[in-house]
């Protein structure tokens, strides 16, 4: 059942932590059956409710996952080792459009900036206790929230977007409660909900964002919270309308005790507008972050929400890492102040270049989405045959696995580095790849 690996441990956090670093470290397989408790109660010499406490703290985990008499099992996709399982080896000389990242000539320099943030720190060094919010960045971050229609609040500085994310939902939920999420979603946030102990719901989502009678399914069900991507959805590229959004403050407006989390982290590469729904319920939180559009190594988001859930995360990042250096924060002015990316341009490209590949696919029977940001998803019947077929083509895309929970089949294009001579060639691989395998010959 095990294979070579053995359980070990006395203790249920022992044994627990030996299950754990099993699947973390592949000997113990997504799918694989645990042994019976009694059974393996018996076989480390200790009490059954010990191995059912191991069992329990793995399940609020999201490592395991248990289906009554048919005993527990490995989750499909444990959070220990992430969605990212599901990757694509990229061989020498094939495109790789699997990776997600944005074109790095849309990027600006980033030299100048941290050496004005650096010389400032110099005349002035940022001591223990200071705030931990540039106060130049909290005016011109409010102005922009302001601009947007995101209701008033305090403000916070978190390392990036899953950073704020993960920082709200501990701060209100506890394990085993319900989150609800978009489905085909971030493969990241689908790994980090479970993570924390929190069990998932998939909503459904179209070019419109999540669809609101799923969240209103969802909600009566009991989730207690609702994670919301505003724009250039992941990996859709799905964008809030607004009669979306009025659809959905209406649902949220009939359980105003959900925790609602929106991911803004398309800001500085979309040309859709805002419409967010923060300000309907007790609790929100609004997450702006700055790596798609300055670079993905500033690890820095904005994050604003009602006052008990801003303070709550102030107060447990204090008890961490203290503050997002404010030399980084600095920096941010700086590019902002210079005007350093162009974010009507940045958005343009990457209109240009998604259009383009959702027409083209067009013209040869294949639906395809991405209504903002840098992906297109586009539905396959056969997801590993699809990826299979393209790698064999030249072409890299990213299994659809890795952001799907109940969802059909697809893959996603990040088309933010294609170049206008390579998306008719694209276009007919994946037409190709969609349809039936060619027949083989045994003369």
């Amino acid at each position: 059942m095990l294979g070579e690996y053995r359980i070990s441990g006395r203790r249920a956090a022992d044994i627990s932590a030996s299950i754990e670093r099993a699947v973390g470290a592949g000997e113990l397989q997504p799918g694989q059956l645990l042994p019976p408790m009694r059974e393996l109660a018996e076989r480390l010499g200790v009490n059954p409710n010990t191995v059912a406490a191991a069992y329990r703290t793995l399940r609020e985990r999201g490592v395991i996952e248990t289906a009554g008499r048919r005993g527990s099992r490995v989750r499909p996709a444990p959070a220990t080792t992430g969605r990212e399982h599901f990757r694509v080896d990229v061989p020498e000389g094939v495109r790789d459009l699997a990776q997600g990242n944005p074109d790095p000539t849309l990027l600006p320099a980033l030299a100048a900036a941290f050496a004005a943030a650096a010389a400032e720190g110099d005349r002035a060094p940022v001591l223990y206790g200071d705030t931990p919010v540039e106060p130049e960045l909290a005016r011109i971050a409010r102005a922009g929230l302001d601009a947007d229609g995101v209701p008033d609040g305090p403000l916070a500085v978190v390392s990036g977007a899953l950073d704020g994310v993960e920082r709200v939902l501990a701060a209100h939920l506890k394990p085993g409660d319900t989150v609800a999420v978009e489905d085909p979603g971030w493969g990241r946030t689908l790994d980090l909900v479970p993570a924390l102990g929190l069990r998932t719901v998939p909503v459904g989502v179209d070019d419109e964002g999540p669809c609101a009678q799923d969240v209103r399914r969802a909600l009566e069900a009991g989730a207690r919270a609702l994670i919301v991507t505003d724009r250039a959805q992941n990996p859709t590229g799905a964008a809030v309308s607004s009669a979306r959004a009025r659809a959905l403050r209406a649902v949220l407006r009939e359980h105003p005790e959900t925790l609602l989390i929106e991911d803004d982290h398309g800001h500085g590469i979309v040309d859709v507008p805002l419409h967010p729904l923060a300000g309907v319920t007790r609790y929100w939180a609004f997450v702006r972050s700055a790596a798609k559009a300055y670079g993905p190594d500033l690890r820095l988001a904005l994050l604003t929400g009602d006052a008990v859930t801003v303070d709550r995360v102030r107060g447990r990042h204090r008890l961490g890492p203290g503050w997002v250096s404010r030399l980084m924060q600095r920096a941010l002015v700086r590019l902002w102040a210079d005007g350093a990316v162009d974010t009507a341009q940045v958005a343009a490209s990457y209109g240009r270049r998604r259009d383009a590949l959702i027409e083209a696919l067009e013209r040869r029977g294949v639906a395809a989405c991405g209504r903002s940001g840098m992906n297109v998803w586009v539905p396959v019947p056969d997801e590993t045959g699809a990826v299979a077929r393209l790698l064999h083509a030249g072409w890299a895309v990213a299994p659809g696995a890795r952001f799907r929970l109940d969802a059909p089949p697809g893959v996603r294009v990040t088309v933010s580095t294609l170049v206008d001579g390579e998306i008719e060639r694209l276009a007919d691989a994946i037409a190709s790849a969609l349809g039936p395998a060619p027949a083989r010959s045994y003369d």
